[in-house]
């Protein structure tokens, strides 16, 4: 039984990077999608699509490299856990490595980048921290 679904998304995503894998798949949920969509809006990856498996469908997310096979994705972090939530408004959202990185939140629009947050005047829970 998985506790954290985000948290083994983002090890995947990770593992996958270490690697050079061209894709990752990952169980789908509405969160994943979320975030998913706020790493291809944001840069982070090529596309996401779902792929059909049994029981449950999976999310195939296409990873992207530099010219030179360089990672586009450094680090991603969880910030909020299920035994520790985090939350926080949208004033005291501060960029991630000046601006160079983002934070995922989880608000009552949707899962959207610190950037949207910021602009929309959202807050929410902090799912995790990209660069």
């Amino acid at each position: 039984m998985m506790t954290d679904p985000i948290a083994d998304m983002l090890t995947r995503i990770r593992n996958a990077v270490r690697i050079e894998r061209p894709y990752v798949d990952i169980p789908v949920s509405k969160v994943k999608r979320g975030v998913a969509e706020v790493l291809k809006r944001e840069g982070y990856i090529w596309d996401w699509q779902e792929v059909e498996a049994n029981p449950i469908g999976n999310l195939r997310i296409e990873l992207k490299y530099g010219p030179n096979g360089e990672r586009v994705i450094q680090r991603m972090r969880r910030v909020s856990t299920p035994g520790r939530r985090v939350y926080s408004r949208s004033k005291k959202l501060r960029p991630v490595l000046n601006g160079m990185g983002i934070t995922i939140i989880s608000t009552s629009h949707g899962v959207v980048s610190d950037r949207e947050a910021r602009q929309q005047n959202l807050g929410g829970e902090v799912l995790c921290e990209v660069w």
